[in-house]
């Protein structure tokens, strides 16, 4: 493992920022996509001799996705298996959760985190809206911020697409697990109040169905 990973370190000090370029029609902002991601590590790596590659593996319920590099001298470095759920049981639902476990995948292997393409971006002094879900997104992790932006984006998607069903089903999946991430998903959610006014009548009609609320 000693080339590959002096080669690894060689890499790394060559990546470009990941900017975030790309539009988001859904909340009038800017991501970086999984290309994005690419372009800022893959000519390093290669320039070091290195080979990134990403294998998928059966799954009934989603993708399984690892990110594999391969040194030149014949080492490599296997990351290990990423799931990430399909929101849909449909092709529509199974591409966006390949995109997705292909950026975060790639993203945790090298380490890198996408930033604004405005360098003044942090600096400068935001007003944030008193809601209860206001400064939830400070509370979680890099990773965490992209992943329910990602998450808020694939819901608004299927309500979009007039599938509000999937749209409920994808947010009551989050439900069930971490809370604090569920809040950051709902603000991420906060400029599509069609969006989370549907979701929470949707949730009530659920509860009376299960005989939750009297």
């Amino acid at each position: 493992m000693d080339k590959i990973a002096k080669a690894f370190i060689a890499a790394k000090k060559e990546f470009s920022p990941v900017l975030k370029d790309k539009n988001n029609p859904f909340f009038k902002s800017k991501y970086a996509d999984l290309a994005s991601c690419l372009e800022a590590v893959n000519d390093a790596l290669l320039n070091n001799g290195i080979a990134l590659y990403q294998q998928t593996f059966e799954d009934q319920t989603g993708v399984m996705v690892e990110t594999v590099m391969l040194h030149e001298s014949g080492e490599s470095i296997h990351f290990g298996l990423l799931h990430v759920p399909a929101a849909k049981q449909d092709p529509q639902g199974y591409g966006s959760a390949l995109t997705y476990a292909r950026r975060y995948s790639l993203i945790t292997a090298c380490g890198i985190a996408p930033e604004d393409d405005d360098g003044n971006a942090a600096s400068k002094p935001v007003k944030k809206a008193i809601t209860p879900t206001s400064g939830v997104m400070d509370n979680l992790t890099t990773d965490q911020n992209i992943s329910a932006i990602d998450d808020a984006a694939l819901i608004c998607s299927l309500w979009d697409s007039g599938d509000k069903g999937g749209a409920f089903d994808a947010y009551q999946e989050l439900r069930g697990g971490d809370q604090e991430y569920l809040l950051g998903v709902w603000e991420a959610l906060k400029k599509r109040s069609e969006v989370r006014s549907g979701l929470k009548k949707m949730h009530v009609e659920h509860q009376l169905q299960a005989g939750i609320v009297a």
